[in-house]
């Protein structure tokens, strides 16, 4: 082979190349939710050791039966997790590591806003006002006030309300009639199993003591607050009341 035709061999792979990373990216990014790849097997064992208590099946078949009020919540969801981590962003410059996670954030959780938003559109489901259930309100006051510990429990706090969501969409995505929705939880489980130990780790990094008691606190928690009776049916709700 002469060094010409070795030179339009490399660039030929170098296209393919670029093109199957495009292609992965408008997988990985859409906003529609048709053309994202599901991972085959996410392995969740860690999000289950880190929560307290595990949904309830009571939970799930509330949210089977309430369907359109859980899609609508999960949206809420996003787009709360995506104003916190914008309000960290302004409020904490001085961390590097900080800001370049939280950026991330902010951009996985609009784009997870926007797909659920889709979903809405596809099934015809109008947006309704929700009020804003016990959980976050439940964690937060537990918060300390002064600075760094504060910010701490605030993400410490953002890891239990990550790995819940995780849970929840790997409980859901068993049982859920819809296919194409089930397939969008299933999607879900690699991002969100990842952003909870994301958060414990930017918690850790801002603390000069062990963080573990402070985890244990809020496990203790937040694992109350998804058992106990709960009256309003919510994606981070307790067990229906």
């Amino acid at each position: 082979m002469n060094e010409e035709s070795m030179n339009k061999k490399g660039m030929n792979k170098e296209i393919v190349n670029k093109e199957n990373v495009q292609a992965n990216l408008i997988e990985e990014d859409s906003v529609d939710i048709a053309q994202l790849r599901t991972p085959i097997k996410v392995d969740l064992s860690a999000v289950y050791d880190f929560l307290g208590a595990r949904t309830t099946q009571e939970w799930v078949e509330a949210a089977i039966a309430n369907l359109p009020l859980i899609i609508q919540d999960h949206a809420n969801c996003e787009k709360k997790a995506a104003g916190t981590a914008m309000n960290l962003l302004f409020r904490y410059e001085f961390s590097y590591d900080l800001q370049r996670k939280l950026a991330q954030l902010i951009r996985e959780e609009m784009l997870h806003y926007e797909q659920v938003l889709g979903i809405m559109h596809e099934r015809g489901q109008e947006w309704e006002y929700l009020s804003a259930g016990r959980y976050a309100k439940g964690m937060l006051k537990h918060k300390r006030t002064y600075e760094p510990a504060a910010m701490v429990d605030v993400l410490i706090i953002g890891a239990f309300i990550e790995a819940r969501s995780c849970e929840r969409f790997a409980a859901l995505a068993e049982v859920i009639d819809d296919e194409r929705l089930a397939k969008y939880y299933r999607y879900l489980l690699k991002s969100e199993s990842r952003h909870f130990e994301d958060y414990l780790a930017l918690a850790q990094s801002l603390s000069e003591d062990n963080i573990d008691e402070r985890v244990a606190f809020f496990k203790a928690v937040e694992a109350e607050l998804i058992a106990s009776p709960d009256t309003e049916l919510r994606f981070h709700s307790g067990a229906p009341a």
